[in-house]
């Protein structure tokens, strides 16, 4: 314990004396957060801008653009006058959606009981184009309740008007407010942390190689390793884990977006998956002996995370190297922990395993790095590389 204490007060001397350093591990990851939380503390998308091209000029048309109109999720932007101009706004980013009201709509619901209305969203733009067609449709199936009541019954008698034969109703499980803030944040907060965590610790164990101090640390931490390393990585795991508490309690609390598991559990898990982080940044070092090579690698390995995590694009049907690539990032497996504990309150059976993984990511490249960063310890040709 006292080589543990000895090593973190000496890097904790060296933060003082460090502001860059210093930064890296404290102001510059909070101000990130504070930014994030802030571009997205609207929650949910609301006036999304859309077009409509009514060409049906009709009652029920109108009713449509009006109901359209009324959701708060969109804004009926603009009313061209062709769906070729309603293409060109899309195509200039004015409009994020289309509906396609087609002549003889009103006609055909009063004839034949049922009218086509054609709605286009803008697939570049995966989520303003998808909450935009959610509340199209929501909007339209308001207006065809009504005209089965109003017009359909009217025209035809009510006998004409059934429910139809097979009918969905879909639920949200988890997440009920479908709030993009509560699912972004999610990810970004931890993405942010464990990638500054990453690159400090990175420098904290290259620069004893690159200025030729190692020598010098260990005999200050009284000549044995493990405890060194333990004591350098203390300060930054005790803030980062801070840091990812305070994120917890900003989107479960704060925000309200609730924690249906277990707070405990969550910090068990950031606590390992920035150790796991540590751990790898130990065994970059060790392995390259070089500082600038392992950041250029920590970069390359924490900076991919969020891509290849699966939370935002499913792995089904990717590549093997995708999928791979996925399995050996800590981040994967504590983005289906903190899924699972802060959204879907699911059991410790369920959450031992991704806990599990990050335990491995922990011992596995802890060992070798110790092993590693032992014999650059003994090596001078070692030292002093940039």
């Amino acid at each position: 314990m006292q080589a543990l204490l000895a090593s973190a007060r000496r890097e904790c001397r060296f933060l003082r004396a460090s502001p860059w350093d210093l930064a890296l591990a404290t102001w510059i990851p909070c101000v990130l957060l504070f930014i994030v939380a802030w571009l997205f503390s609207g929650g949910v998308p609301r006036e999304l801008p859309v077009a409509v091209v009514d060409l049906d000029r009709s009652t029920t048309s109108r009713e449509l653009v009006r109901h359209l109109q009324a959701s708060p999720g969109l804004t009926v932007s603009e009313q061209p006058a062709s769906l070729e101009q309603a293409f060109s706004l899309a195509r200039a980013l004015k409009v994020y959606a289309v509906v396609h009201i087609p002549a003889g709509t009103g006609r055909d619901i009063q004839r034949d009981g049922s009218g086509t209305v054609l709605s286009y969203f803008n697939a570049s733009y995966q989520v303003a184009g998808q909450a935009a067609a959610r509340d199209i449709d929501s909007a339209v199936q308001a207006v065809s309740a009504q005209l089965a009541v109003a017009e359909v019954a009217l025209t035809r008698g009510p006998a004409s008007v059934r429910a139809a034969p097979v009918s969905v109703q879909t639920s949200v499980l988890f997440n009920p407010g479908r709030s993009y803030e509560q699912f972004l944040l999610a990810l970004l907060f931890p993405a942010i942390l464990h990638l500054a965590l990453c690159v400090a610790m990175v420098g904290a164990f290259g620069r004893e190689l690159r200025d030729a101090t190692i020598q010098a640390w260990l005999r200050e931490s009284h000549d044995r390793l493990v405890p060194a390393v333990l004591g350098k990585m203390a300060p930054y795991l005790l803030l980062f884990t801070a840091y990812g508490a305070a994120s917890l309690v900003w989107l479960a609390v704060l925000r309200g977006g609730g924690l249906a598991g277990g707070f405990g559990l969550l910090m068990l898990g950031q606590a390992l998956m920035y150790l796991a982080y540590a751990a790898i940044a130990l065994l970059l070092v060790a392995a390259t002996r070089n500082m600038a090579s392992a950041l250029s690698m920590a970069g390359l390995y924490a900076g991919t995370s969020l891509a290849f995590s699966a939370a935002t694009f499913p792995l089904q049907g990717a590549s093997w190297f995708t999928r791979l690539w996925s399995a050996l990032l800590p981040f994967t497996a504590y983005l289906k922990l903190q899924a699972q504990q802060l959204d879907m309150g699911s059991s410790l059976a369920v959450s031992a395993w991704p806990l599990g993984a990050l335990l491995l990511f922990v011992v596995i490249p802890g060992a070798i790095g110790v092993v590693l960063l032992g014999r650059a310890s003994r090596d001078p040709a070692a030292w002093g590389r940039r």
